[in-house]
């Protein structure tokens, strides 16, 4: 099964939006791993609306990463690919596309049957397959096991979604261990350390299993503290990103800093790169922006690029068995 034939994107919907609201300039923002799909959808709207469509360029990394500057450009805008936030109240214009998956995931989830070590399982997943989740559910309870669906936070859409920053709905003392619908790594991964339990992934479209591995990321993790045991002077990191902005936090983190006798510095910015940082002579960094630079980009800033939670450990507030990942969460 190609890309196109994999995930809806609801064409004949955006199509009956473009017309119903008679939007002239019309924009498109993808995910990274949809962007390649753009020209052809473009042409497509194009062809059967006459509206010029615009393609956001920018990197997109959630919900939370709409591209403000494009939507002053156009009349309405389609967001591919994420559910909106409880904050994406940032434009009436924009719409979201949550580019739901086809696949069958009934195959997959049987073959987990045998691999499941607990009795009582919480399912979970991204948007793309969070519609899925009643029917795992089903094939795990013909098999005798107990099945948990959990709604989260103000920022979760559905029950049993889970996003790169946020894990609410994983959050059932009573589950013995997780299923991750999907096909990527970070999500389960970041359950696996929110929670503490076993988290076992089963892959829909190779029909494959793994289990998510947190040992890796908590070497590198304690490997940051350790190099910033030192540090005197850190680069507190905000994004103006509308769903990443944390200024409160940060500017809790600065007056912690001053308490422990560190400098401590503000850093504001749309896209944080290694590049963008690399003229700030600081020791360490200090990231509120989205919980997975630190760990996706771990070793690429020229200082250690700490999360809140190992600032504390690094000021002595928090204990190093307090460590815990890193979300934005909601009311």
């Amino acid at each position: 099964m190609s890309e196109g034939e994999a995930f809806d994107f609801q064409l004949d919907y955006i199509i009956s939006v473009i017309k119903d609201t008679g939007a002239k300039v019309v924009g498109l923002q993808f995910p990274e791993g949809f962007k390649r799909r753009s020209p052809a959808i473009a042409s497509g709207l194009e062809e059967e609306t006459g509206a010029r469509i615009l393609i956001s360029g920018n990197p997109c990394f959630g919900a939370c990463d709409i591209d403000v500057a494009l939507t002053e450009d156009v009349d309405i805008m389609f967001h591919f690919g994420h559910a909106p936030l409880d904050d994406n109240a940032v434009s009436r214009k924009v719409y979201f596309i949550e580019t739901r998956s086809v696949v069958e995931v009934r195959d997959v989830v049987k073959m987990a049957v045998s691999e499941l070590t607990g009795q009582r399982i919480g399912i979970i997943s991204t948007v793309q397959h969070v519609h899925k989740l009643d029917d795992a559910a089903s094939v795990l309870k013909e098999h005798g096991k107990e099945c948990v669906i959990c709604g989260g936070d103000g920022k979760i859409a559905y029950p049993g979604q889970v996003l790169g920053c946020n894990f609410s709905a994983a959050r059932n003392e009573e589950c013995d261990e997780y299923l991750y619908i999907g096909s990527g790594q970070f999500h389960p991964l970041g359950v696996s350390l929110a929670t503490k339990k076993r988290v076992l992934i089963a892959d829909p479209f190779v029909n494959e299993l793994r289990e998510a591995d947190s040992s890796k990321v908590l070497r590198q993790r304690s490997a940051v503290i350790a190099k910033s045991l030192d540090a005197d002077v850190f680069g507190i990191v905000v994004s103006c990103k509308p769903g990443q902005k944390r200024m409160e936090l940060a500017v809790k983190l600065k007056k912690m800093a001053k308490e422990h006798d560190k400098e401590a510095h503000i850093l504001t910015m749309d896209l944080v790169t290694p590049d963008q940082l690399l003229q700030f002579k600081v020791d360490a960094f200090v990231n509120t922006a989205c919980p997975r630079l630190a760990v996706d980009e771990v070793g690429r800033f020229h200082a250690p690029m700490l999360t809140p939670m190992e600032f504390e450990i690094v000021l002595g507030q928090r204990q190093w068995e307090e460590l815990v990942f890193d979300e934005i969460t909601g009311e």
